[in-house]
Formats: C-alpha cells, sequence, structure tokens
C-alpha cells in the first residue's frame, strides 16, 4: 500500500508528494502525456526526439547535468507510445535544485540551432544503429504496421524513417514543445524524505508561474477489428531464423489485462515456463522464446517470439507455438501453476513499493493513464483471476484470424551439427 497526497496548481500540473522517511534519498519523476500515438504519419519520431532535446538545455540552464552532478544527483528518461517521462534521483536535503532544473526546461527549452542538430543527428544515428544495422533490429519496424493498419501504434517511438526528424524544422520542434510538454499536460510525483509542506511551498515557487497550454483533445484513430491472420516474411543477414507473432488485446485499463498478462507468464516466465519447458527444452524446436505484452494505454499487442534451432524450419516453429496456445484454450490451468505467476507478479508489485525511484515514477504513470490511487488495487486484481477466467481469455486473445506473423529469415542458416 503506497500513500500519497494529490493536488493541482491553477496552471493544471498534478503534483503527486509520496513522504518516505526510510531513506535520505528523494526521486522526482515527470510524466508528460505524450508519445509517438500523438505524432503526425508524416512527422514521427518526435517524442523520442525530446527525449533528448530536454536534456539539451534549457532558457537558463545551458547544462541540465552539470548542476544536477554537483549535487550528487542522477537522471534519466525514456519514451514509450503513450508518454514520455523524466525521472531523477538525488540527496533529499537537495531537492529545490531538482525543481529548479525541471521547472526551467519545462517553461521553456533553448531551442538553439546547434543542440538542435546535436539531438537531431544523435536521434538519427541512433535509428541506424538499433534498428537498421543491428541483427533483427527492424522485425518491430515490419511487425506493427502488419498489425496495425489505423492506429498510431503502427510506427515504433524512434518513428517510421530516420528521414522524418532529419528534415524537421525548429519551428516544428517548437509548436510540439508548446502543444504537449505544459503543466496542464504533466503529472510531477515526488517520493522520499521530504517535508510535505515545505515541498508544496518550492513547488509552487518552481511551478506555478509557468503557463499553462492549451488542452489537447486526443482524438486517435481506432483500429478496426482484425477479422483475418496476416502473414510477411522477409530475409536478412542474421544468425538463425526468428518467428515474430503479435496477437490483439485488450488496453493496459481493461479489466482482463491483469489474465492476459499472468498468460504471458505461464507460458514463458522462467524456465519452468510452458514454451521454455516443451519448445526449448523437450521439444528444441527453439534455443530462445518469450511471450509478452506490451500493456498499452490502447487495444496493445500480445507478442510471442523465438529464435529457432538450425533444420527447424519456420512452418513447423509456428505450429508448435500455436499448439502450446491452444492447450490454454482447451484446458484449465492447474491450480498450482497459476499460484506460482501469481506469486511472482505480487513479488513484483513488493520490490516495486521500497524504491523511492520505482514509486514515483509508477504513481506519475498511474495518474496519466487513469488515476494514481489505481496503483493500490494492482495486487486484488491480479489475486482474484481464476483458472476460468484465463481459459476465456485465452479463447479470446489467441485466435488466429486476429494474428499477425512474420517469418523472419536467416538468408544463410547455420546448419545443425
Amino acid at each position: 500500500m503506497i500513500s500519497f497526497e494529490k493536488y493541482q496548481l491553477d496552471n493544471g500540473l498534478t503534483v503527486i508528494l509520496q513522504p518516505d522517511s526510510t531513506t535520505p534519498i528523494a526521486a522526482v519523476n515527470i510524466c508528460y502525456n505524450v508519445g509517438s500515438r500523438d505524432e503526425h504519419a508524416e512527422r514521427t519520431g518526435f517524442a523520442h526526439l525530446f527525449e533528448h532535446l530536454m536534456f539539451g538545455g534549457s532558457k537558463n540552464i545551458p547544462s541540465y547535468d552539470k548542476v544536477l552532478q554537483r549535487v550528487g544527483g542522477d537522471n534519466n528518461a525514456f519514451t514509450s507510445v503513450d508518454i514520455t517521462n523524466y525521472y531523477l534521483t538525488l540527496p533529499a536535503q537537495n531537492i529545490e535544485t531538482a525543481f529548479y532544473l525541471e521547472s526551467d526546461r519545462m517553461n521553456e527549452l533553448a531551442f538553439n540551432v546547434k543542440s538542435f542538430d546535436v539531438q537531431r543527428n544523435v536521434v538519427v544515428e541512433e535509428f541506424k544503429q538499433s534498428y537498421l544495422n543491428q541483427p533483427y533490429g527492424d522485425a518491430m519496424l515490419l511487425l506493427k504496421p502488419l498489425a496495425y493498419k489505423v492506429h498510431p501504434y503502427r510506427w515504433n517511438t524512434i518513428g517510421i524513417s530516420p528521414e522524418h526528424i532529419q528534415d524537421a524544422t525548429m519551428e516544428e520542434v517548437k509548436e510540439f514543445f508548446y502543444t504537449f510538454y505544459r503543466p496542464n499536460n504533466a503529472v510531477i510525483t515526488i517520493s522520499g524524505n521530504i517535508h510535505t509542506e515545505e515541498c508544496k511551498r518550492m513547488i509552487n515557487h518552481w511551478f506555478g508561474s509557468i503557463p499553462a497550454g492549451k488542452t489537447y483533445h486526443r482524438n486517435l484513430p481506432q483500429e478496426p477489428p482484425q477479422l483475418q491472420s496476416r502473414f510477411m516474411e522477409t530475409e536478412r543477414e542474421v544468425p538463425c531464423n526468428c518467428l515474430y507473432k503479435a496477437y490483439k488485446m485488450c488496453k493496459r485499463t481493461h479489466p482482463d489485462f491483469y489474465a492476459v498478462d499472468l498468460l504471458s507468464d505461464i507460458l514463458s516466465n522462467g524456465d519452468s515456463a510452458r514454451l521454455t519447458q516443451k519448445l526449448v527444452n523437450d521439444k528444441k524446436i527453439f534455443s530462445s522464446v518469450n511471450a509478452y505484452v506490451l500493456g498499452t494505454f490502447d487495444e496493445g499487442l500480445f507478442l510471442i517470439s523465438g529464435y529457432v534451432n538450425p533444420g527447424i524450419d519456420l512452418t513447423t516453429a509456428d505450429q508448435a507455438v500455436q499448439q502450446q496456445l491452444h492447450l490454454l484454450q482447451e484446458q484449465p490451468i492447474r491450480e498450482y501453476e497459476l499460484q506460482k505467476v501469481k506469486n511472482k507478479a505480487q513479488t513484483i508489485l513488493d520490490y516495486a513499493e521500497l524504491a523511492v525511484q520505482d514509486k514515483a515514477m509508477n504513481l506519475s504513470i498511474f495518474e496519466v493513464m487513469s488515476q494514481a490511487e489505481d496503483i493500490n488495487e494492482e495486487d486484488k486484481k491480479y489475486a482474484g483471476v481464476s483458472a476460468e477466467k484465463m481459459q476465456t481469455v485465452a479463447r479470446q486473445v489467441f485466435d488466429e484470424k486476429q494474428c499477425s506473423t512474420l517469418y523472419y529469415k536467416a538468408q544463410k542458416e547455420v546448419q545443425p551439427l
């Protein structure tokens, strides 16, 4: 159970305070309600670009990192299809430095040509190195547009093409910033050894005068139901064949999410998971195989991927996976197997309540996704999943008509010994 206080400034900034006197550290997390789903199809990768630009200097602070490091702080950020998240930790007595830094870049970035060119080139190189020049790096660039036809989840956070970032103008970047990176589109959470009233005073001082932006009304195109299976194959210079399967599933806030998430653990979480036991250890079809959910704010994907052993064709591997999914649809999960994955889920939730950085981040994300209060209901929702519910959800999700399959083939497959 995480206790916290939540309120809102006049400019719309949502503030969450979570005192924790067991640590000398404080964590500050700012989650902006913008991800790659909010980009235009002709200008993708902007949310990820801003993950970099926000560290490139603000109106009054040329170097964010230098100021933070002087007071013993550390920071990072990430972008997803749904959010852009910035977080830092530092000694609690230096918390005002965090507010000084974050408020200045929320108010106005430096927007100088040098920083813009540097960060733009960094993102373009990241696209090339991580997605185009790395084995299997472009798999999701192929699979997502196969699974999604109209929803902006059809592109990755890195974007559709490096040219979208390379051709971006300063005017476009400014418009994106003043649309999304405003206090009324953000949640700031502070967790750690803080004095609540003093913290409120500092937050009001540093953030209260930042102008609110226009209210953003998200109106994304809804993905129509997938009524038949989709298939694609490609060849690349990679060590071995790889199978990718994407099944449509519910969004993160749907009541069925918890059963779907536990299904992914049944299949591949740990050495005793079904896909690992049956298809890696016993039948030796795959060298490794994984099942996981994306947990997106809109309807998402249940993904299965596996590296196929030499001498096994992809069709055989695909059929073997489908057979295991069929068993989940036809045979109720045994109680001890269900309890095992529930115990793992509970352990993860328990650990997430220990570190101030995890608490600050999770509270912010829950507030953007639904409401921060929901974080304290997670354990009950996982615990309440029954074997019957798991079977019902398996029948809904693992329908080959709503599956998109990618055969990622090696140009010269390694021959078995």
